[in-house]
């Protein structure tokens, strides 16, 4: 006969099979879907000055203010293998000195149970819109977008970008007054 130790051994090597098993299933239903779903976004106030960068050198640089509106309904996305989203909002323009230049300027953490349904009106950024150089002032092709990572109960973590983006332009002379 075998030893109470070798019993144990098969008993717990035949559950961790069957868990890696069901485990790697529940991962291939949810692999396929498509999480992607439309955001209305808005910019509602866009400003740029031209101020000193204190943190590297005394140079002066663009910093942009945005105030947006944000309309979105996230609810199709979560099924029983989304723990919870992490949101974006990703600012990308073009400028003489960057092919591309990406900006994240809002996040939000989304948690399964918690109401996905956004409708912000009037948001501010929540992190610096600042460019390395002057290549925000007047810059006329400026684009938001949504992203999110979805974080599973088990399988990949998928970067996905909402359908629908929002074209803005900067103006052409600096602003003056404090924000």
């Amino acid at each position: 006969m075998h030893t109470v130790l070798t019993r144990g051994n098969a008993t717990v090597a035949y559950t961790l099979s069957v868990l890696a098993c069901l485990t790697f299933s529940c991962f291939l239903s949810t692999v396929f879907l498509d999480y992607r779903t439309e955001a209305n976004i808005n910019t509602v106030r866009v400003l740029v000055k031209n101020v000193p960068d204190y943190g590297a050198s005394r140079e002066r640089h663009d910093l942009g203010f945005v105030t947006f509106d944000l309309k979105t309904n996230l609810t199709g996305i979560f099924n029983w293998n989304v723990k919870q989203l992490f949101l974006y909002l990703t600012a990308e323009y073009q400028t003489p000195a960057n092919q591309l230049n990406q900006v994240v300027l809002w996040d939000k953490i989304i948690l399964r149970g918690e109401n996905a349904v956004l409708d912000f009106k009037n948001m501010n950024t929540k992190y610096y819109f600042w460019d390395d150089g002057n290549g925000l002032k007047d810059n006329r092709n400026v684009s938001l977008y949504l992203s999110w990572n979805i974080i599973p109960n088990a399988g990949l973590l998928p970067s996905v970008q909402a359908t629908g983006k929002h074209l803005f332009k900067f103006p052409a002379d600096y602003a003056t007054s404090s924000i």
